[in-house]
């Protein structure tokens, strides 16, 4: 397991294009027949990917968690972005179609993950914070989701928004998590931007198309920095930054956040004409 240390605004002011992405970028996180993760020191959050094709993979146990399995003193949110996948939690297994949100709490023992065709294999973004509570294992596909429709054609960010974990959906500790799908046409994300200092956020780009990447900035909203993104990369988000992008296509984006609260509205907006 990868161990990336929290760093603050000043530091990150004078950062250059290696280091932004040595700091913020995930790549290389949905590997064939590996499970990857990457412990970030914000809000102690742990980004993932599992991309079964030949055979089922397992969510390990690491000693810097110094527990007796993963999910000892942790929740778990799932997210599929690919083909037809199961996932099994103590036992029980759970069905997940393209864009279904599985959440698994604090107590789960052993959880594995499997595809159902090796031809279309299931990608597996996974998202973890530490739980002081238990709270029941849960499965929402995307109609679940209570989609709503943002943003407009005209000012290309027509999007879907599905809310998954979150005070009025999958209940949690502090995990709050969902999706966003934008329209042909529209490219730009998050607008209008924002921050959030009570808690950390994590961007997952994928359906971006070969060939095509998106233009990801963060950093402080009065001196913003950006990083080239490709699919299925993730950027960690430091609760001091704003996040938000642009793609040169359409596509989609997973959003999850840990920290102090889980209302989903609790944002300081960076109206776009002070941005800089």
């Amino acid at each position: 397991m990868e161990i990336r240390f929290a760093v603050g605004p000043q530091e990150t002011k004078g950062f250059d294009t290696q280091a932004l992405i040595d700091n913020f970028l995930v790549k290389n996180l949905m590997l064939p027949d590996q499970l990857k993760l990457v412990y970030t020191h914000y809000d102690r959050v742990i980004v993932g990917g599992a991309m079964p094709v030949a055979k089922a993979l397992s969510l390990p146990n690491h000693p810097e968690l110094r527990a007796d399995y993963f999910l000892e003193r942790r929740e778990l949110g799932i997210i599929n972005i690919g083909g037809k996948g199961t996932v099994t939690a103590d036992g029980k297994k759970f069905e997940l179609e393209k864009l279904s949100c599985l959440y698994l709490g604090k107590g789960t023992k052993k959880v594995s993950f499997a595809s159902a065709s090796k031809k279309t294999p299931a990608i597996f973004y996974l998202l973890s914070a530490p739980a002081h509570a238990v709270y029941p294992n849960t499965l929402f596909t995307k109609e679940q989701a209570a989609p709503v429709e943002l943003g407009a054609a005209e000012t290309a960010n027509k999007r879907t928004v599905y809310k998954y974990i979150h005070l009025d959906g999958i209940k949690s500790c502090q995990l709050v998590m969902g999706l966003t799908v934008l329209a042909p046409g529209s490219v730009w994300n998050s607008i209008p931007p924002h921050t959030h200092t009570r808690r950390m956020e994590v961007y997952l780009y994928f359906d971006l198309p070969e060939g095509q990447r998106l233009f990801h900035f963060m950093g402080n909203p009065m001196e913003t920095r950006h990083l080239v993104m490709a699919n299925n990369e993730a950027v960690i988000s430091p609760p001091w930054s704003t996040h938000y992008g642009c793609g040169t296509t359409n596509y989609g984006f997973i959003w999850g956040m840990a920290g102090e609260n889980l209302v989903y509205t609790d944002m300081d907006p960076a109206p776009v004409p002070t941005l800089k």
